[in-house]
């Protein structure tokens, strides 16, 4: 099962523990509801089946889904 992360209704997320403090990752921590430190990495976006997506683990605040647009429009360089 993927560990996802609803960003908003249509973008799915998936996180991973590797923090590499670079431009199109968003770091989160236990002040964003999770157990460790981790990251969003936006630079292997990939559609997924509905079926293998798991439980929902968080919800982002609003400055969180800024950091993470950004991330995405670096990813891909637009």
């Amino acid at each position: 099962m993927w560990k996802s992360i609803a960003v908003d209704m249509h973008i799915l997320k998936v996180r991973t523990p590797t923090v590499l403090h670079i431009p199109s990752e968003v770091a989160l921590s236990r002040d964003d509801g999770e157990r460790r430190d981790c990251a969003i990495n936006c630079d292997h976006l990939q559609t997924i089946s509905k079926k293998k997506i798991g439980s929902l683990v968080a919800t982002l605040p609003p400055a969180k889904l800024a950091a993470v647009g950004r991330a995405v429009r670096f990813a891909l360089d637009i």
